[in-house]
């Protein structure tokens, strides 16, 4: 009987890739970082052929050209993945990756602005609106709804690049996101993000801009504004608000939002729902605010703790 051919390394990946889209609701981000990170792993070895020691050898290459152990990891495990599939498929009678073990590395806190900081940027975004000349106007309130919603919601950026002109709906106060895996959630609106609304809706009016059906309409091939270019204008507005560039970016005032929320009170659960998160230990990268929080109501309302 004749053997099955093996398949290629670009067969095997793809597979995979359809795999994922159509089980797990993989969106078109995620599945360009896996192809990406497993098109790397396909140029140093055979993903039919390759055996434990090829997948050690692989990820020594990787440290030794500097990568983080964060980004090792983030490989590892896409390469883990990829052969839990390929072994369950028939492709291989082994899995090579199954006794793995990835580098040590601690969680990194996430970078945070403090209120302020997010004040500060908030009073440059509004203050643009009204200091730019007519032309520039509409982008500047673009900006500025962008940013607004973005700490009224917590939204990830691709979320809200995307989001509907049906969003802006002058009695609108909650906002349905689709989010990873196609999950559904209800996130509310303050009215000082229903106001930034409004008011960039009023300057897209005048510019003849009603009949695209996103919020922030490009003419792009997506449609809409990319998260890139909306990352670009968050910086430039950082740096004339006076702040760091390297410390804002659009992830970052997701991560302002969250901790927020959190040194005011909010349940974790309740952030893990306004979030998104699957899975309570992603959220769980916040508890560092939560631990400053516990230690200051002890510091200032236990009995024995010493008064100035």
């Amino acid at each position: 009987m004749a053997r099955k051919p093996r398949a290629s390394n670009d067969t095997l990946i793809e597979l995979f890739l359809d795999m994922i889209a159509a089980e797990r609701g993989a969106s078109h981000n995620t599945l360009d970082a896996y192809r990406r990170d497993l098109a790397d792993f396909s140029h140093h070895a055979g993903i039919a052929t390759a055996d434990t020691d090829d997948l050690r050898a692989y990820l020594s290459e990787l440290a030794k050209q500097g990568l983080a152990p964060a980004s090792v990891a983030r490989r590892l495990s896409a390469v883990r993945q990829l052969y839990r599939f390929v072994y369950s498929e028939g492709h291989r009678t082994d899995d090579p990756a199954a006794v793995i073990e990835g580098p040590k590395r601690g969680r990194s806190l996430p970078k945070v602005l403090s209120v302020k900081q997010v004040d500060d940027l908030l009073a440059q975004a509004r203050g643009s609106i009204q200091n730019e000349a007519k032309a520039e106007r509409l982008r500047a309130a673009r900006l500025n709804c962008l940013i607004e919603v973005l700490y009224a919601t917590g939204l990830r950026v691709s979320e809200l690049v995307a989001l509907p002109a049906a969003a802006a709906r002058r009695d609108q106060r909650m906002l349905v996101i689709r989010g990873k895996g196609g999950r559904e959630r209800l996130v509310p609106l303050n009215d000082q993000a229903r106001l930034s609304m409004a008011e960039y809706l009023a300057l897209r009016s005048e510019a003849k801009l009603d009949a695209s059906k996103w919020l922030f309409p490009s003419f792009g091939e997506s449609g809409h504004l990319t998260r890139q270019h909306f990352a670009r204008e968050l910086k430039t507005l950082a740096a004339a608000a006076g702040l760091k560039t390297s410390q804002v970016s659009p992830h970052v005032l997701r991560h302002a939002f969250a901790s927020h929320l959190l040194q005011n009170g909010a349940d974790l659960r309740v952030v893990q729902t306004l979030l998104g998160h699957a899975d309570i230990s992603t959220t769980q990268i916040y508890t560092h605010v939560l631990e400053e929080r516990l230690k200051s109501l002890v510091r200032d309302l236990h009995p024995l703790s010493e008064k100035p």
